[in-house]
């Protein structure tokens, strides 16, 4: 059965389906869907725009209610969607339950802010005169999500979208629809009027185009490559529409002299190469002091050799296929590419037969790397990573800092003095001390600096600064 898209609350056959292909066995076919025209996704948009009136003054309790039905949903059919999550997209099993979970307490933590909705009352300069601040909706809401959290980056877009009063044009990477039908569906049942969320699967070029091209979409959040993400901004630009990017990062993870071995290998390994080393705050530059350098080298060799690479359902594998062939290619192109640039391939690097046919890459790292090299400057998005050695903390702090990106980043130490001055001097959005660079809990922010992010940040209480827009009026007493 093809999985249609969601237009004006009916279920729409596109022109044609794509399929959707297992990473870790390419005979597997997870479902096929409709890809969307650009005739569809008008109609989507016009539809969001005829039904933002009614939604943006819908009740709180209204807005709770569909939330939460559709977290407790998600969340009691974790296990489900996590495998449906990992077949589609390759991380292992268990990460993706936890993104399902995720995904589930991010509509759970909307649920409650549609409940907390406020805003001020102030006196004004002026005798006998009364301020009021308000948040109210943007109108209609464009989302383009990434293929490599295909539950959890839709839900921290479209909770808060609708929980203050946005209506929604959703279209997810074509590459993974499957978590993110999910999600529609779910919210559909859940009650959501017709028009309040659309869904519209397909190309890019297609449907992302069409959204693009539209003086009615009203704010545009984008989460994917550097690339795109100029051509959202610029196309924003000229509607004179909100817009908010999320377009990856060169994250850093230092360690010192003083750290503790065990736990910035953990960490770096982490960083590194879980979830395939497809995570935008993935760790790809570790960036080590020359004293503790060569332990390091060694303990992290001693790790990856215990790392268990195959099917992302079988029990005990840690780390899952590359998402697709073209991926792949990218990442085996600069594995090439380090080395032909000087860098010595210290482990890894080799493609992997497995029981099933699949995208499999050993997990690489490279040492005596410099900061120069384009392993060392651009984003690989995969499970590839440059050792940098360094002289001591301060050379370490500026080389972890020169990059065009500014998303997450990390240090590993036992000193005070230090890890306090990396969190006010490291120049990125998010900071981990002691901890991989990857993971971040659903009711904070989430964001950078730099190339890395552009607008407020998402999640938690500081997501209106984007879905909402600030209102103040006045009245004579």
């Amino acid at each position: 059965m093809v999985q249609k898209n969601l237009i004006d609350g009916e279920w729409i056959a596109g022109s044609e389906a794509f399929r959707n292909i297992n990473p870790s066995d390419t005979n597997d076919v997870v479902g096929e869907y409709a890809r969307a025209s650009a005739e569809d996704a008008r109609a989507a948009i016009a539809a969001a725009k005829a039904a933002f009136p009614a939604w943006s003054r819908s009740g709180i309790l209204e807005r709770h209610a569909i939330l939460r039905k559709t977290a407790d949903e998600i969340l009691a059919r974790k296990d489900e969607l996590g495998k449906l999550l990992s077949r589609e997209e390759g991380k292992t099993l268990a990460e993706g339950i936890g993104e399902t979970v995720r995904a589930g307490q991010i509509f759970d933590f909307f649920a409650g802010e549609c409940l907390r909705l406020a805003g001020e009352v102030l006196p004004s300069a002026r005798p006998n005169i009364g301020v009021e601040i308000t948040r109210e909706p943007i109108g209609v809401v464009g989302i383009i999500t990434p293929w490599n959290f295909p539950i959890a980056i839709p839900a921290w877009k479209i909770a808060p979208a609708l929980c203050y009063g946005n209506t929604v044009v959703f279209k997810p990477a074509e590459l993974v629809p499957g978590s993110s039908w999910a999600i529609v569906d779910i919210l559909h049942r859940a009650g959501l009027p017709k028009g309040v969320l659309n869904l519209v699967m397909g190309k890019g070029s297609v449907v992302g185009q069409a959204m693009l091209d539209s003086p009615d979409i009203h704010a545009i959040t984008f989460t994917g490559s550097t690339g795109t993400g100029k051509r959202v901004a610029l196309a924003s630009v000229e509607h004179n529409r909100k817009y908010q990017l999320e377009m990856g990062g060169k994250n850093p993870f230092v360690v010192l002299d003083d750290a503790d071995l065990k736990v910035a290998v953990e960490a770096a390994v982490n960083s590194a190469f879980f979830s395939t080393g497809q995570r935008c705050t993935a760790s790809s530059r570790l960036i080590v002091t020359e004293g503790i350098h060569d332990r390091f080298v060694a303990a992290m060799g001693e790790r990856m050799k215990g790392l268990v690479i195959d099917d992302a359902l079988k029990a005990g594998t840690q780390i899952g296929p590359v998402v697709d062939e073209s991926q792949l290619n990218q990442d085996t192109d600069y594995i090439a590419i380090g080395r032909q640039e000087g860098a010595k391939l210290a482990f890894g690097g080799e493609l992997l037969k497995r029981d099933t046919p699949g995208f499999y890459l050993q997990p690489t790292l490279f040492t005596e790397a410099t900061n120069a090299m384009r392993i060392s400057r651009e984003e690989i998005f995969g499970p590839v990573a440059s050792v940098i050695r360094v002289k001591d903390y301060d050379e370490a702090l500026i080389v972890a800092n020169d990059t065009p990106f500014g998303l997450s980043s990390g240090i590993a130490t036992t000193s005070l003095k230090h890890a306090t001055h990396f969190k006010r001097n490291a120049d990125a959005g998010m900071v981990m001390v002691n901890l991989p660079t990857a993971g971040v809990d659903f009711h904070v922010p989430f964001g950078g600096r730099k190339g890395s992010s552009h607008g407020s940040r998402e999640q938690g209480r500081y997501a209106a600064e984007f879905y909402t827009t600030v209102k103040t009026a006045y009245t004579l007493a």
